[in-house]
């Protein structure tokens, strides 16, 4: 059961207002009808509190039971039957309480089907308020529900997608090390260095984080370093960036995967230099990260550069921004070109 969104005390405050002000009605009503002041007041109030009463029994049934529109039958049957017993009550009390004679009596009496009908309007007016209230609480407390699993099974899908290129990375650096750890002891200890500074930096941020374009190429960098120690000078990297773009937020560690993605399949069938470009840029309120490596189009299948890489990218950015165009790649003239597109909102 939903809870209110406004406190009981409230809650009640405007329950015990509302039945006054009906009370000062009736007042002015009896009046005019030709009732002394004193009986009318006794009228109104032990009218008001009865009803009142009733309201508040039916209101708290409803809040119990919560009846579906084919059971609609049982609020209809339980108002009138509490809207006769206060009816009576209401009658016994006033007749005790009103010293009138035969002619108050005789009001009373006359009054008794308008009071029926009015009191039975007030209590089924609150049952049906009873139920929206507890309805639309209900319904606003599944979707928050919904929307927590929703969010939790896009966290768990996240948290997976990077748990599954992080040991890729991980195998591929430690087989360099170990292969450079005989031959080159000095660059296998930089490179170890390197990978605790890269593993440091992606366990500190998580999948939602949105960072800014510095932090995510300095972190780049760092993997460029791992990379450049493995490959030597084989593999050079062009970043073309400004200023401007610095504050740029896009998500933590977007940038890793794309450029692994064209280092794999820029100098794995090659055995050349290759020069992998990174434009960055601005368009309609939307950062544009352009990569661009080169391929053996005689050794190669440049399909094979939107392999699980690219597409755990695009999976990524269709999580947190719920659009599938956001990464698009395409191949001219030997050249493979990976772009994202990252919306800023303001």
């Amino acid at each position: 059961m939903a809870k209110p969104s406004i406190p009981y005390y409230k809650l009640a405050l405007l329950y015990m207002g509302w039945w006054v002000v009906l009370a000062v009605a009736q007042v002015v009503i009896l009046v005019q009808a030709g009732l002394d002041l004193n009986a009318a007041l006794i009228d109104a109030s032990i009218t008001q509190i009865v009803f009142a009463m009733g309201g508040y029994v039916i209101n708290a049934s409803m809040h119990s039971y919560q009846p579906s529109a084919r059971n609609s039958w049982f609020v209809l049957a339980w108002s009138i039957a509490l809207t006769t017993l206060c009816v009576f009550l209401q009658q016994w009390m006033l007749q005790e309480l009103i010293t009138g004679g035969g002619l108050y009596t005789q009001f009373l009496s006359g009054t008794l089907l308008i009071r029926g009908i009015v009191g039975w309007l007030l209590i089924i007016l609150i049952a049906i308020l009873t139920w929206f209230w507890v309805y639309v609480g209900d319904r606003r407390e599944n979707e928050k529900r919904r929307d927590d699993a929703t969010r939790l099974a896009r966290e768990a899908e996240l948290s997976n997608l990077r748990q599954q290129l992080q040991p890729h990375f991980l195998f591929n650096s430690l087989n360099s090390i170990s292969a450079l750890a005989g031959s080159r002891p000095e660059e296998a200890r930089k490179m170890v260095q390197q990978l605790s500074d890269f593993l440091r930096g992606t366990l500190k941020k998580d999948d939602h984080q949105m960072v800014t374009l510095e932090e995510e190429l300095k972190h780049l960098q760092l993997y460029l370093d791992i990379e450049k120690v493995r490959f030597g000078h084989r593999l050079n990297i062009d970043i073309k960036t400004n200023e401007e773009n610095s504050g740029l937020k896009l998500p933590a560690l977007l940038l890793q995967p794309i450029v692994e993605n064209a280092i794999k399949f820029g100098l794995y069938d090659t055995v050349g230099e290759i020069t992998i470009s990174i434009l960055v840029k601005q368009e309609n309120n939307t950062l544009m990260v352009e990569v661009k490596n080169p391929f053996d189009s005689s050794t190669s299948q440049p399909k094979q550069g939107t392999g699980f890489g690219l597409s755990s990218v695009q999976r990524r950015l269709y999580l947190l921004f719920y659009r599938n165009d956001l990464l698009i790649t395409s191949q001219q003239q030997n050249i493979f070109t990976t772009l994202i597109k990252i919306p800023q909102h303001a």
